[in-house]
């Protein structure tokens, strides 16, 4: 499990656009990893929207942000031209990322339960180790909460 003051779970993981990302190649750079159920859909579309428009923000503070899901590459790339955002989106299809940061979890819909991945958002510093933690995360202000967090760091 991710606990804040440890490093970070490395990861990588296939990206919009045919590459890749992994964590051990962010060194010397803040890292806002954020984890949402899926492309396209009003909650996660206004959270990428929030981080899309605070992204000068970040990156004035030499912060990457990167939102996985498990959602293909293709539909990345669909939901990035969409809606123009500037940050990569990670695809973590075989779920393996989600399991090391506890963010596949069982979810319930109308008395129907079910795995999902739960919106949660990491703040990773330079060295690798995690500053931030925010989890089942309600999308209004909390792409503020995660800027201010990394302005302290």
């Amino acid at each position: 499990m991710v606990e804040v003051g440890k490093k970070a779970p490395n990861f990588k993981m296939a990206t919009d656009g045919g590459g890749s990302v992994a964590l051990k190649d962010l060194k010397d750079q803040k890292v806002v990893l954020y984890f949402y159920p899926k492309d396209d859909t009003p909650g996660c579309t206004k959270e990428a929207c929030g981080f899309r428009d605070a992204f000068p923000d970040f990156s004035k503070l030499d912060a990457v942000v990167i939102g996985v899901s498990k959602d293909s590459v293709a539909k990345h790339d669909k939901f990035k031209a969409k809606h123009h955002l500037p940050f990569t989106l990670a695809s973590d299809e075989d779920g393996n990322v989600c399991e090391a940061y506890g963010t596949w979890v069982e979810k319930s819909m109308y008395g129907k339960k079910y795995m999902g991945i739960e919106r949660a958002t990491f703040l990773i510093d330079e060295k690798g180790v995690v500053r931030g933690e925010w989890r089942k995360v309600k999308v209004p202000g909390h792409v503020d909460a995660v800027l201010e967090a990394a302005q302290a760091l």
